[in-house]
Order: structure tokens, then sequence, then C-alpha cells
């Protein structure tokens, strides 16, 4: 895919809000080409745009928000991780509310409805940023780098004092099969009595066990269980997937994390941008190896802008 895509038609779906419980509305419609994915308040009388970038990220506290203007909307990250693994790079979503609706946990929902919509190409080359030199970040024990490599992979390790979860490890190779069969359905968790302090916090209103996957100190409390046995460190990649998507270019390197979240994952897409020496802006060159590419998923053809 050398060439950037955006969705085919509008398409529309209402959840609801994880934090205030209320109804939301959220339109997908096609963007031009070096757009971006753009967000409109669309409950604000004067529209107001906020560019899913790193640099309006406001807040990463259990979920990441982002704001312009004083305007936001947080819990983005799921609906990213979807358009960045379905390799939609420009795409305008209309929301009527401060918040995504947090559908069923994952980004299963959006991935759906994106591929009801279509993907377009447009007459526009994909910029790709290609990791030259490590770039690190850690606080205390968490750990989030970004190491050189041919192609994007994910290498996530977690641990919890909590024995369903205890310690897990994944390492996803990116394309987009594997995104949609190993990631996209791994549903958000958190433990009964954090969801407590929220919900008396007045947050996590929406939150129920339709939506989250919730565990007091031995055992999953939904009734169907979990998708994966190891559903807690696939939902960890898909976060990652979504917040790395900020840096605003798909990512040609290895995504190393321990214990890793959506403030450290910020911090490291902030680190990227501001060390230009440590990557460069690449472009696939040639139909050739990029259909090599896209069947193997092998080392990608490239060549510097």
């Amino acid at each position: 895919m050398p060439l950037q895509r955006t969705v085919a038609r509008q398409i529309k779906c209402s959840g609801i809000g994880l934090h205030t419980g209320k109804k939301i509305d959220l339109v997908i419609r096609p963007a031009g080409a070096d757009d971006g994915i753009i967000f409109i308040r669309s409950d604000i009388p004067s529209r107001p745009e906020i560019k899913a970038i790193a640099d309006n990220v406001v807040m990463t506290n259990h979920a990441t928000t982002i704001a312009k203007d004083g305007h936001r909307i947080s819990t983005v990250e799921h609906l990213l991780a979807a358009f960045s693994g379905l390799k939609i790079d420009n795409a305008i979503v209309e929301v009527s509310s401060d918040e995504v609706p947090i559908m069923d946990g994952s980004a299963a929902p959006f991935v759906h409805l994106i591929k009801m919509a279509g993907a377009m190409t447009q007459e526009r080359e994909r910029e790709y940023i290609r990791i030259k030199k490590p770039i690190k970040v850690r606080d205390g024990d968490k750990k989030a780098y970004l190491l050189p490599s041919n192609d994007f992979k994910i290498h996530f390790n977690i641990e919890f004092n909590n024995p369903v979860i205890s310690a897990q490890s994944y390492l996803l190779k990116f394309s987009v099969r594997n995104f949609e069969k190993e990631i996209a359905n791994a549903r958000t968790f958190g433990f009964l009595d954090e969801v407590n302090i929220l919900k008396k916090q007045g947050l996590a209103k929406g939150g129920t066990l339709d939506n989250v996957v919730v565990l007091d100190k031995y055992r999953v409390l939904n009734e169907d269980g979990l998708r994966y046995k190891d559903e807690f460190v696939r939902h960890k990649i898909l976060d990652a997937i979504g917040d790395l998507s900020l840096i605003g270019k798909p990512i040609v390197g290895h995504f190393l994390a321990d214990k890793s979240g959506h403030t450290l994952n910020h911090t490291l897409a902030k680190k990227v941008l501001a060390q230009k020496d440590k990557y460069e802006i690449v472009r696939i060159k040639s139909k050739e190896k990029v259909k090599r590419y896209s069947h193997a998923h092998g080392e990608l053809a490239l060549s510097t802008q």
C-alpha cells in the first residue's frame, strides 16, 4: 500500500460514553490526502476541529485525550488503532460529545464500521517514519523503546499482582491481517476496586461488563470470560498502536515495552518527534517490492525523501 487511503463513504454509529454514560453519535467520512485524522465536536455550534497528533494530547490518565482551544475528546485510542490497523491515513470523525463511544471496549466495532465504509486510495504517497537509532523512555520499572527494524513490530510485556493476569508477553509483527485477527478484539480491562473508585468520582458511568473486562482479586467477572487467554497484553498492544499513531505517520521500527501505558507511550511519541536525527522520512519505492512486502510482510522497499 504505497499510496495514502481514506474511507470510501460516510458511515455512522452510536454508542455509550465510558465515563459520561451518555449516548454518543459518531460519524466517519472521507478526508483529503495529508489531512490525517481530524475529530470534530458536532455537539458544539462552531464545530471545532481537533487533529489527532501528539502535540494535541492533554491527558493520558486511564485513556488518551486530545484537545484544541479548550475543546477536548477523550478515549480516542481504540478508534485510532482501528484506522492505523486498517491502513487508513485520512478521515474526519464527528463526535457528539467529549469522548469517543466505548462500544465493546475493543477496536473490533470500529474495524467493522470502517470496513463497511470501504477504503479509497488517494493520489499521494504514504510517508513512514523509519527509526535509525534507539529512542528510549522509562519511568521506574516502566519502559518504552523504539529500535531500528525493517518493519513495524511490537513486543509488549506486562506484569500485574493478580493471578489471572500475572506476567504476559506478546510479539506482534504488524500487518492488517495480524491486527484484525490477533489484536482488534482485545478489550479494555479494569479491577473491581478501581472501577468502584472511579464511579464514586462520577466517572465510568457507562462502564459495564459489556464493554470492560472486570477482575476481582481472583477471577474475571464477565460471564463469557476472555476472548484470548492473554487478552490483557493484547489490549495493551491495541492501545499502543493507537497512541503511537499520534506521531502522524506509520512507523518502521521495533516498539519494545515493559509495563508501559498511555502516559509513557505519549512520552515516547513526543521524544521521537523531538529527536529528528534518530529517524528519517521514507516512502515505499517500487511496486514489485511493495507487493513482496504486502504478501510476505518482509523487508520494506524504502526510499528516503
